[in-house]
């Protein structure tokens, strides 16, 4: 478990450093987005990767990894986005979103130590496919209970599976290293 949590530090490590960069370049643009577009950038990305797989080539070639690295990125602005939703300001100062985007990873990944431990380290088991295809249905969700204007009767609410999209993001990405490191060797 203790290799789950180092693996999962360095994913998320390279995800905020872009997240961090592209805030410099770009500011806080993204307070803009409603819920709905935010879901919908994260059904492109998911998208493309899940037609990328079932056609084994792709024509634009940036990296599989990119878009996994998006998911998280944008499923954490939508957390962020959730917790401000009352805030009206566009404009954030940057020591601010790097407070928030940590403390929505922080709780993400204390969820992901907890189920990980539950569920003993499955997700290592399971292949890459199978990770897209849970996060493109945790995307279904999401627009369900966004067209039920976030009602849900029994069901766990968006910014759960925003953080379950996260972590099986993580876990495609960690196991995309490993295979990357196998063909290496």
């Amino acid at each position: 478990m203790n290799q789950t949590a180092q693996q999962y530090d360095a994913a998320i490590s390279k995800c905020k450093d872009i997240f961090l960069k592209k805030m410099k370049d770009y500011g806080t643009a993204w307070r803009n987005l409603r819920p709905t577009s935010l879901t919908d950038q994260i059904f492109i990305k998911a998208q493309r990767i899940k037609s990328i797989e079932e056609k084994g080539t792709q024509k634009i070639e940036d990296a599989i990894s990119g878009e996994y690295v998006g998911i998280i990125n944008y499923c954490l602005i939508a957390l962020i986005q959730l917790e401000l939703q009352n805030d009206t300001r566009i404009d954030l100062p940057y020591n601010e979103v790097e407070m928030l985007y940590s403390n929505q990873l922080n709780s993400t990944r204390q969820l992901m130590l907890d189920k990980n431990h539950d569920y003993g380290e499955a997700w290592r088991d399971m292949r890459i496919s199978s990770l897209t295809d849970l996060i493109l249905m945790k995307l279904f969700r999401v627009k369900q209970i966004e067209d039920n204007k976030g009602q849900t009767l029994i069901s766990e609410g968006v910014d759960a599976n925003y953080k379950d999209m996260i972590n099986y993001s993580v876990f495609a990405l960690i196991k995309l290293e490993g295979e990357t490191l196998v063909k290496k060797h």
